[in-house]
């Protein structure tokens, strides 16, 4: 599928409102329906934005304030708490037209990110510049459907220069990881649609079976659609997934996989260049986990962990990323 940057523009726009589509993407075509993660690729490409009313938002404790148009442009960044972080570079504030879009527009001015896309606060800035690379040579790609996170990310990252890349990478390297998901073990979750490249719950939707996967979204969606980098989220999951999780992250569970200690650190908060995956989105993580074992990540870090994945069951990886998200970062 060939997009032109228009498209992709308006593809990677977060928007306030709601998506009237519900339908699961159709799996790869080298994978079946039964082994494909479909949940954790959300992806609504008729989602119908409400226009702007010009009227600015706000979000709590932040005198700041913006239009929805403001907040859905790609070079700028709603920084509504600015005392939270240091000075943002410019590749982080605005990017550089045409391509480059502005760091901060869909990772946030302090790098939290969202179910949709990576939290990149207090990544190793060697390990943010060799994913850029990946994405430039084209070693990462993704297992999912073409989503608007990943073909924006890839776009974005074969535009990007040197200079901007190092200067990204040192910026959200520096900050701290915030504590903003509360994952929560039960059978049932509240009825939930796609609002683009996330999950929204339904107002008085009700409840239904969470069955065989993760229910991600954040608590308040206008406060996460305002790109507000305090909004916090909650991941529900099966019962009796983080004891599982739990034991296959710290014994590999007999050969199932590799202890995640062993390269990620005593407390999966990263070692060196390796990433610190404790309490990172747990739907992103089983993404990571699924485009692993598809070989879809074939850089460094994918060479490291294509033996990690091979035997991964569907239910396992859902019970490391609940497991490894219900941890302090």
């Amino acid at each position: 599928m060939r997009m032109t940057l228009a498209a992709i523009t308006m593809m990677g726009m977060a928007a306030s409102g709601i998506s009237i589509a519900q339908t699961q993407p159709p799996p790869p075509a080298s994978t079946s329906a039964a082994s494909f993660p479909a949940w954790a690729y959300p992806w609504a490409p008729d989602f119908k934005a409400a226009p702007d009313d010009g009227v600015p938002r706000h979000v709590p404790d932040s005198t700041q304030s913006f239009t929805i148009t403001q907040e859905r442009d790609l070079f700028f960044v709603p920084d509504w708490h600015p005392d939270d972080h240091p000075p943002m570079p410019d590749v982080v504030t605005h990017g550089r037209m045409p391509d480059v879009r502005a760091c901060g527009s869909c990772h946030r001015a302090e790098g939290t990110g969202g179910p949709e896309n990576a939290s990149l606060a207090g990544l190793p800035a060697a390990y943010i510049v060799q994913q850029i690379e990946d994405y430039k040579s084209g070693a990462r790609k993704f297992a999912g459907p073409e989503r608007s996170p990943s073909v924006v990310m890839m776009a974005i990252a074969k535009a990007s220069n040197t200079e901007e890349i190092k200067a990204a990478a040192a910026y959200f390297s520096s900050l701290k990881p915030k504590a903003n998901i509360r994952v929560v073990e039960t059978d049932t979750v509240p009825v939930t649609q796609i609002a683009r490249v996330f999950y929204m719950q339904v107002k008085d939707g009700g409840t239904e079976p969470i069955g065989q996967r993760i229910v991600e979204m954040p608590v308040d969606a206008a406060q996460f659609e305002h790109r507000d980098t305090r909004a916090q989220f909650i991941a529900y999951v099966p019962k009796g997934s983080i004891a599982k999780g739990e034991a296959l992250a710290k014994t590999g569970g007999a050969g199932v996989t590799t202890p995640c200690a062993i390269c990620h650190g005593p407390d999966l908060k990263g070692v060196a260049s390796i990433p610190g995956i404790a309490g990172r989105s747990p739907s992103y993580l089983v993404r990571q986990l699924y485009d692993f074992q598809q070989h879809a990540r074939a850089g460094s870090a994918g060479a490291l962990m294509a033996p990690v994945v091979e035997k991964l069951s569907y239910d396992d990886m859902i019970s490391l990323a609940a497991y490894v998200s219900s941890l302090t970062p």
